[in-house]
């Protein structure tokens, strides 16, 4: 009677394995056969651009929630600086009128000043230098050639803050743009610590003097 008994679970035993093994292998490569808990392995979220039958309007890829802010954003800014659309394109007219037009919104507080020094020593040192002199660690390496100073482009091209601000937002000659790696807030913060620079190198210059900018527009 054991040996029976035996014998059927065996049997049994046997016919499971052969059962399971038979449908794991498929003609098709990519089936991985008997699944437990399939929803472990293939998500039940709509794919992106295909229909929603919960909206109305069927859309899969749901605009972002109001309010929503990108990493590294600033929503508490007083002047939505962030928010801001940017209006003057990548070229020399644009140049010129962000030049004339744009102004730096944020006050140049103790606080301001120094979240612009330490960004600038991040960002901005390595080629155009501590003092903004244009020596910079690469320049001196024998990498690239010097920017030159601040304090000369002030005199000869009339840069003020909002020729700064579309340079780094766009990029010019040799150096490449930095909107990616600095937020607009980030990008005022790091002008008005550059302001400071040229100050401290040359205290009779004035960054922002429409008598400067006026040279500049009439050498072109």
């Amino acid at each position: 009677m054991k040996i029976l008994k035996y014998k059927i679970q065996l049997s049994l035993a046997l016919t499971t394995s052969a059962l399971v093994f038979l449908n794991s292998c498929k003609n098709d490569p990519l089936s991985p056969g008997i699944e437990f808990m399939p929803d472990m392995y293939r998500s039940v979220a709509y794919k992106p651009y295909e229909e929603n039958p919960n909206f109305k309007d069927l859309l899969g890829a749901r605009p972002p929630v109001q309010g929503t802010v990108s990493q590294g954003e600033f929503p508490n800014s007083a002047f939505n600086i962030n928010e801001a659309f940017y209006p003057f394109p990548d070229t020399n007219e644009g140049y010129e009128e962000a030049g004339n037009k744009l102004k730096n919104p944020l006050p140049a507080t103790p606080e301001n000043l120094k979240k612009g020094a330490d960004l600038y020593v991040k960002f901005c040192s390595p080629c155009h230098g501590d003092a903004g002199d244009g020596n910079g660690s690469i320049v001196a390496n024998g990498k690239f050639p010097s920017p030159g100073k601040y304090w000369d482009r002030v005199l000869a091209n009339g840069l003020n803050d909002g020729k700064m601000f579309h340079v780094i937002t766009y990029g010019k000659n040799l150096m490449g743009s930095h909107a990616s790696q600095l937020t607009k807030e980030e990008r005022w913060l790091v002008i008005h610590h550059i302001d400071e620079l040229v100050k401290k190198a040359a205290p009779t210059l004035i960054v922002n003097s429409t008598e400067a900018s006026a040279k500049s527009s009439k050498k072109k």
